[in-house]
């Protein structure tokens, strides 16, 4: 099996497992609990909200858990819109946005608590900072744009973006979704200038389920689950103790490591470019050099990613068409539109993306593969 299927979810690393498995057996008390179980079990959180904090560069009381990505950004845009509804209820976004922003936007405006601009990349992918500026409103409160775009891997120049926001308005709030940019290129809040940073767990090698939230002291934000006031009031109930402890391992190992991980990423992105190149008519899209290191999006015209996709799994490659999270529902990627990429290359796109454990003999192994199969579909598809 060759796994490059990493951007959409990693397998836990076993020193990460086994931070899980003694939360769940042995510190499984309540972290809220007074007693020996429960301060040991508070312990392990505190831990985990250090490591996280090491790797944003921000204090730890700036760091709250949540049960990932996809939560962790709709806690920023609904606490920002119920926070700021005196200023206003408009959001500037890029058109690239993970669903989990996108559809948050798309159903807040349908039930009238938000209005919302979304701003077109060029074709490489990237977002201009002025075109954001262009579109704020006085009544904007939040610039919502991805550090790291999770089809085509592309990295926005986030701190230009919030130099730009902040010189033209500085009530206005900005948000960074870091889920594919955390362990893979720097998350400093302090360089980068954000007021908000979404990151998850299992796109690094730790478990499904747990992630956080960067909100910068002295931000305002609204709670969006009331109950016992865990994190600060910001994110009530029990918190997920197995899940936090390893998240927290996963940051660490992957904020050590990220040195050498990239080297090795770039090294196979650069084997792997020279394969896909000498498939006809093969279109990478971006600029998967100077994007994360562990991203590639390439399209193949006459070929149905989906079907792509199929026949490589079927041969021990896995891979995907875009985003995990919609491809199953989505009839074209929205990143790869917004792209003006042409629909017959868009169609028959995959993604393929590294994780720490893969080698470039596995990409010497995939580039054969997906040669194989691009030319059988499509003298398939001829006939």
């Amino acid at each position: 099996m060759i796994y490059f299927d990493n951007a959409a979810t990693t397998r836990v690393d076993p020193k990460v497992a086994s931070v899980v498995q003694e939360a769940m057996l042995d510190v499984f008390g309540n972290p809220s609990s007074p007693h020996t179980l429960g301060l040991a079990a508070e312990r392990l959180v505190r831990q985990a909200r250090d490591a996280l904090a090491a790797a944003f560069g921000c204090r730890a009381d700036e760091v709250y858990f949540t049960s990932g990505g996809t939560e962790g950004d709709n806690l920023a845009i609904r606490g920002v819109l119920e926070a700021r509804s005196r200023k206003g209820k408009h959001i500037v976004a890029s058109a690239i946005e993970h669903a989990a922003v996108l559809e948050t936007l798309k159903h807040l405006a349908d039930v009238g608590l938000c209005e919302y601009t979304l701003i077109s990349p060029d074709g490489k992918g990237y977002v201009a900072p002025e075109d954001l500026v262009a579109a704020m409103r006085s009544d904007t409160v939040l610039v919502t744009v991805m550090a790291v775009n999770n089809e085509v891997g592309t990295v926005q120049p986030i701190q230009e973006m919030v130099r730009q926001v902040k010189a033209t308005d500085n009530a206005i709030y900005f948000h960074t979704d870091a889920v594919q940019a955390l362990g893979k290129i720097p998350c400093r809040v302090t360089d980068l200038g954000v007021d908000l940073l979404t990151a998850s767990g299992h796109k690094l090698a730790g478990p499904k389920g747990v992630g956080s939230l960067y909100c910068r002291r002295g931000i305002r934000l609204s709670s969006q689950t009331t109950g016992g006031g865990q994190e600060e009031g910001l994110r009530s109930g029990t918190e997920n103790v197995p899940g936090i402890a390893g998240f927290g391992l996963a940051v660490e190992l992957a904020m050590n490591q990220m040195t050498e991980r990239v080297r090795n990423w770039r090294e196979m992105q650069e084997c792997l470019l020279r394969l896909l190149e000498e498939i006809p008519d093969s279109h990478v899209h971006g600029e998967p050099l100077s994007n994360a290191p562990h991203i590639i999006n390439v399209g193949f015209p006459g070929v149905k990613g989906e079907v792509l996709v199929h026949a490589l799994a079927n041969e021990g490659l896995f891979v995907s068409t875009g985003s995990a999270c919609s491809s199953k529902r989505a009839p074209q990627s929205h990143v790869l539109a917004a792209m003006q990429v042409p629909r017959d290359v868009a169609e028959g796109s995959i993604r393929i993306s590294f994780g720490s454990a893969n080698t470039t003999k596995e990409v010497e192994r995939a580039g054969e593969l997906i040669a194989k199969a691009v030319a059988e579909l499509r003298r398939f598809q001829r006939q």
